[in-house]
């Protein structure tokens, strides 16, 4: 029965994966129907946190952005790029980790990858190389971002252990960030020039490639009171948090837990900017941020439950089977969650189904804090949305999905960047925590 179980599970994975979208979310949902009125397991517990922190944050960004925030923020890196054009690899995973970072979701990418293609390709330079190191960037910045869910959730999970909201955050962010830098340097050098690229040449004979400018981006009156509203939420976020967390908190019984704070910081967010910068709301139900964190949310609800039900009913056998592993290996966590996150398709819902099983096996918190970078291997498989559109906007043809699928641009970053976050997170977790 162990061995059809685990059938199902994957199945239903590989099956939602092919539906595309937020078809994974749906196929979970039949997995875990299988799983427990066809099969007799006891029903999972339901991610609801974890949706309801994306719900409320895409609420809030989904409120800037029709208020015009996101175009003002895109305009910025735009001049960022433009300003040392020859340095594109190394600025556009800069600009893509720091927009995650604030904004807690890697689908704020969609806005500047554009900007990216165009700004290489005027340069002559390789558009695979930022293209590929910014959409890396963009998903391993969700494990530092401080109103991420999967920041979040880890950091509650990981409280009862002593490990605070402020520690976890001042380990992940120095050690995700230099991973990317780190990768940005092996992204440049990867795949031929431009110029001896002859799928570029061929399209550049063809009439395909085509040359734009800089984009024409209309500001909103109120766009830059929208980011600055979503910024001062942000750092009262990180300011609550601190209060009442760990080591350093200064409020012992809180009002409000960490979780139900940041919802209501970004509900009044989305109030404030609804407010001052007089939108109307219905069109934040059209936003791009919207449906995408909706998706997001749907996914996660589907994987993580089905992971749950699966691995809640069967943590004896994997304690049995893993236990001593992980204390041997610790690194291996960081191995099983790279694979996972590259079937479950988000950072939070690789984290809600594994993190917890790994503090039952006894793993240790510097050993989860260090891997937590590992969930955000979205790239592996080249479905993801922000992956696709990178491929899609380099009319270059130099981003490109090899005959045998692993083979594109993103896979030699997106490891180099995952493996130096672990391995630094150990350093700087071990000084640290």
């Amino acid at each position: 029965m162990l061995w059809l179980e685990v059938i199902v599970v994957l199945g239903a994975i590989f099956f939602g994966a092919r539906l595309g979208s937020i078809g994974i979310g749906y196929a979970g949902g039949v997995g875990v129907l299988v799983l427990t009125l066809g099969m007799g397991l006891k029903l999972g517990s339901m991610p609801i946190d974890v949706i309801l922190i994306i719900m409320s944050v895409i609420a809030a960004i989904g409120a800037m952005q029709v208020a015009g925030g996101l175009d003002y923020m895109v305009s910025i890196a735009e001049k960022i790029l433009r300003k040392n054009p020859k340095q594109i690899t190394f600025l556009a995973p800069v600009v893509t980790y720091v927009m995650t970072f604030f904004a807690g979701t890697g689908h704020t990418a969609f806005a500047t990858l554009p900007v990216i293609a165009e700004v290489a390709k005027e340069q002559g330079i390789r558009p695979s190389r930022p293209l590929s190191i910014a959409v890396v960037a963009s998903q391993i910045a969700i494990t530092a971002s401080p109103i991420s869910a999967a920041v979040v959730f880890v950091s509650g999970a990981l409280e009862k252990q002593g490990i605070g909201y402020l520690e976890l955050l001042a380990v992940c962010i120095p050690s995700s960030f230099l991973a990317c830098m780190c990768a940005a340097v092996v992204a440049n050098f990867l795949g031929k020039d431009l110029k001896d690229d002859e799928v570029y040449q061929d399209r550049l004979a063809k009439g395909l490639v085509k040359t734009r400018g800089t984009t024409k981006i209309e500001i909103k009156p109120g766009a830059k009171l929208s980011v600055v509203i979503f910024l001062v939420a942000i750092l009262c976020v990180i300011t609550y948090a601190t209060l009442i967390s760990g080591k350093v908190g200064l409020i012992k019984n809180p009002v409000l837990g960490r979780d139900a704070a940041i919802m209501l910081f970004m509900f009044a967010a989305a109030t404030f900017i609804s407010a001052f910068t007089r939108i109307d709301t219905a069109q934040v139900l059209n936003s791009s941020t919207f449906k995408s964190g909706m998706s997001a949310c749907i996914c996660v609800l589907g994987v993580a439950w089905l992971g749950d039900t699966f691995v809640a009913n069967h943590i004896n056998e994997i304690k049995a089977f893993a236990g001593d592993l992980l204390n041997v290996y610790p690194w291996m966590l960081a191995v099983v969650l790279f694979f996972a996150s590259t079937l479950l398709y988000s950072q939070a819902a690789t984290a809600k189904a594994l993190i917890p099983s790994a503090l039952l096996l006894g793993v240790s918190p510097l050993t989860i804090v260090a891997s937590f970078a590992a969930v955000s291997a979205l790239f592996v498989l080249p479905t993801y949305p922000t992956l696709i559109a990178a491929v899609e906007m380099d009319d270059t043809g130099s981003t490109r999905i090899g005959k045998f699928v692993f083979n594109h641009p993103f896979i030699v970053p997106g490891v180099v960047a995952i493996a130096l976050s672990v391995a630094f997170a150990f350093v700087i977790g071990g000084m640290i925590l």
